[in-house]
């Protein structure tokens, strides 16, 4: 089997995973326990803090099939779980906006919106980079953002929030990632490397967890890199040369 590199081994798989993004969490939780869920959610931040991976787990909790959904804790082994986590429900689409920025594309999509969903209880459009949208496409989405059908929600990701359009804005519920701290992030690497057995320095790990600049998947991205130069173990001055 081929190595599968941490960045992906350890992408959380229900929001008690997440890093560093409690507020966002509690909200999500919160939204689905009191049944109010909101039909258009933006997920703001910098690269690699979570913005896709919250969408994914948000899209299990909503169409979870152990327990009837929807649920705060999505059991990940249900076939909806599953399908979603490889990207193959049917209920579940995702766009990367950056290579489908076309009025054309758009309009695809939202031809298919008014169809009921076929096996979850939600039709969820995840939408990563949507500040790369065209103006033109947005237009075509804005109707169907004003009056969505109530089988449908949508997730959009964005590093960008700042050049969205305003009337897009004001119909989504905003959600703001923080970049991750240190310490949680030393934390972290540190749980991961126990887990991995790999012998490691702590102060190597807290030069990792200070470049990364508050993002998770670059500070794995690195640990990664760090463990292959320094032959399976992680050391200071490696890491020092390293970076």
């Amino acid at each position: 089997m081929s190595y599968q590199v941490l960045a992906r081994k350890y992408r959380p798989t229900n929001f008690e995973e997440v890093v560093g993004q409690d507020h966002v969490v509690q909200a999500l939780s919160n939204s689905i326990s009191q049944d109010r869920i909101h039909q258009a959610y933006l997920l703001a931040g910098t690269r690699g803090v979570g913005k896709t991976t919250i969408g994914r787990i948000l899209a299990k909790c909503l169409n979870c099939q152990s327990v009837g959904s929807p649920v705060t804790s999505p059991c990940d082994k249900c076939a909806a779980c599953e399908e979603i986590k490889v990207g193959r429900h049917l209920d579940f689409i995702e766009v990367d906006a950056a290579s489908r920025t076309g009025v054309d594309d758009m309009r695809e999509l939202i031809e298919k919106v008014q169809y009921k969903p076929s096996s979850g209880l939600y039709k969820i459009y995840l939408i990563d980079e949507v500040h790369m949208l065209s103006k033109s496409s947005w237009n075509a989405l804005l109707k169907t953002l004003e009056e969505p059908p109530a089988h449908v929600v949508f997730i959009f990701a964005t590093t960008r929030p700042e050049i969205i359009l305003k009337t897009v804005l004001s119909r989504c519920l905003q959600l703001n990632l923080k970049t991750v701290p240190q310490n949680l992030l030393k934390d972290h690497l540190a749980a991961i490397v126990k887990n991995e057995d790999v012998s490691n320095e702590a102060e190597a790990l807290n030069l990792i967890a200070d470049s990364a600049n508050g993002s998770v998947r670059d500070a794995l991205t690195l640990l990664d890199q760090a463990i292959a130069h320094g032959a399976g173990s992680i050391n200071l001055e490696e890491v020092k040369s390293l970076l």
